[in-house]
This record gives structure tokens, sequence and C-alpha cells, in this order.
């Protein structure tokens, strides 16, 4: 019989505790949601799809609305639409030219563990000032970070705002 050296049976016997542990924990280590807004001039429109885990989102919801939700399910409740809604009404926030901008959210569609929130500014002819406040999932957890990707009056910037910092303002002057 083969002799077994100490520390390979040590090294097997850590690696098979941490695989037995980890079957038992969440390996959610990000989170995350981007967002894409873009001026559309020949719309008058600023269009925005918010990109965001459906897990996160659901989690959200349960603890905000409905304990009992499940959404990205054949039998999905017609309400799923009006909590987000009015839960991107109070946490996403946009003001264009120094006035408040009314956020129409207009649906959402799912691509696998993603849920893609679509909404849209109408009526907006030009921008000078940008202004934009995402706390979308900071409910959730303090380690929510929520990435801003604009293309407005045709330069393109990136950003990410988190709990400290959840409010950006561009000038296009």
């Amino acid at each position: 019989m083969p002799k077994i050296n100490s520390m390979n049976f040590l090294k097997v016997v850590l690696v098979g505790l941490v695989l037995s542990l980890s079957s038992f924990t969440v390996f959610h280590k990000y989170y995350v949601s981007v967002t894409q807004v873009d001026f559309v001039p020949q719309e008058r429109a600023v269009q925005i799809i918010s990109r965001l885990f459906v897990d996160d989102i659901e989690n959200v919801l349960q603890a905000n609305y409905n304990d009992t939700l499940i959404i990205a399910e054949p039998q999905e409740p017609e309400m799923v639409n009006t909590y987000l809604k009015d839960y991107f009404d109070t946490r996403f926030l946009v003001n264009i030219n120094g006035k408040p901008a009314k956020i129409n959210f207009l649906g959402k569609e799912y691509e696998g563990d993603i849920m893609k929130c679509y909404l849209e500014i109408a009526d907006i002819a030009h921008i000078d000032l940008f202004e934009i406040s995402n706390k979308v999932l900071f409910d959730l957890t303090e380690d929510q970070k929520n990435i801003i990707k604009t293309k407005i009056n045709g330069k393109q910037l990136s950003f990410i705002l988190d709990l400290n910092l959840h409010k950006k303002v561009f000038n296009f002057n």
C-alpha cells in the first residue's frame, strides 16, 4: 500500500471542505446595474435601457411591495410593471436643463438572468444640462454600483454611481 504524504492528505481534505461548503453559499459577488441613456434629437426623446439582475430586482420588489412575488415566470403577476414603475419613479430621477423630467416606464423584457427596463423622456428639443440620480437597488445592498453610460449631443460618457455618490451632473454648453 502506498504511503500517503501528510501534506497531500491535508490538501485533499481542504479542497474537499472548500467544495462542500461552497455548494451551500450563493456566489453573487457583484451587485451592479448598467443603464444606457441616449438622447435622440430627431425623435425629441431621451431613451433609457436599464439592465438589472433578475434576482436582485425580485428581492427588492419583494421587500418593498409583495414578499411572495415571483418574477420572470410564465405566470408573472400583472402588478410587476406597476411595482417597477413606482420603484423607478422614486429612485431614478433626471433633470434636464434644470427642470425635473417626466420619465415614462415603457415596459421590460427578460434576457437570461437580466431584466431590461425601458424608459423614455419625451418632448426634449435640446440638452444643455443633464442631471441623473440613480438609487435603484441601493435599498437592497450597500455594495450596489450603478453604471451609467450616456450618449448625449454626440458625446459618450460613462460613470459609476454608488451609495455615497448617487447623482451626476453634465454640462453640454
